[in-house]
């Protein structure tokens, strides 16, 4: 099934995120232009996703209202935020791939899987563009993205952010995912849980969450929210995981399954 992804409204013509809404849209399975054919099969991947969920978090309440046939009635919005984009590519990996790239692709597939197990999402952005709307220099029109993020993740009511970034560092032998968390009521155990689930698809990590203390974005948000960094990308073996499409969906299917516990009525 391709999903089309929604942004929030900021009237930003050169960001993709104007009213009218998103252009670029994504099936989980691979990003790809839209075919008529692929609606024929839309079924067989809502059920290799939900799978992919339940293997990896166990997903008994999924399986108890599949069984059910209860209808999944979901009141929260996903926010998801793909970190830096356009003149902002934040770090670059040992194979010369900017942050910024890859934090959409994962984002994007995140957003699709979302949409399968029938979640409201928004996406900061969909394509690769900042988000400013003014600032003469980078670090003017850094803080004006910075600024709008917060912006589009307070306007939703309901919303619980999450927010995609990857880690580097100096020396190479550092790896693994790590979840930070707002200051929000109820991010700090989102963040345990996705961390756990994180885990769960990577026994060698064994990193603990915390809290982000000097992330602009998450110090300013009035809703719940994590920031998940999926991994170094100055680490060889890990970059080349982060940048595989494979483990793409095993990370999403980790934080979705995670998601899948709340929010129901």
């Amino acid at each position: 099934m391709v999903v089309p992804c929604h942004t929030i409204p900021l009237g930003l013509d050169s960001c993709g995120l104007h009213s009218s809404g998103a252009r670029q849209c994504i099936d989980f399975f691979g990003v790809s232009p839209m075919k008529k054919y692929i609606h024929c099969f839309w079924q067989l991947y809502l059920i290799v996703a939900v799978i992919a969920v339940l293997l990896v978090a166990g997903g008994s309440r999924i399986i108890t209202t599949m069984a059910e046939a209860q209808p999944i009635q979901r009141t929260q919005i996903i926010v998801i935020d793909a970190g830096h984009g356009g003149e902002d590519g934040g770090a670059v990996s040992c194979t010369g791939v900017y942050e910024s790239q890859i934090n959409l692709e994962i984002a994007l597939r995140l957003n699709a899987l979302c949409h399968l197990l029938g979640f409201e999402t928004r996406m900061i952005r969909c394509t690769d563009v900042s988000v400013y709307t003014q600032g003469g220099t980078l670090a003017a029109k850094k803080v004006s993205d910075l600024k709008n993020r917060v912006q589009m993740v307070n306007s939703m009511e309901n919303g619980i952010l999450i927010s995609i970034h990857q880690n580097t560092f100096s020396d190479s032998r550092y790896s693994g995912a790590q979840v930070f968390y707002a200051h929000t009521s109820g991010s700090m155990e989102l963040a345990r849980q996705v961390q756990q689930q994180i885990t769960a698809i990577d026994p060698q990590n064994h990193r603990r969450v915390k809290p982000a203390n000097h992330v602009y974005l998450m110090q300013h948000i009035q809703r719940p929210g994590i920031l998940v960094e999926c991994g170094f990308l100055s680490n060889p073996q890990e970059e080349a995981k982060l940048r595989s499409a494979e483990f793409q969906k095993k990370l999403c299917a980790a934080i979705v399954s995670t998601l899948s516990c709340i929010g129901k009525t």
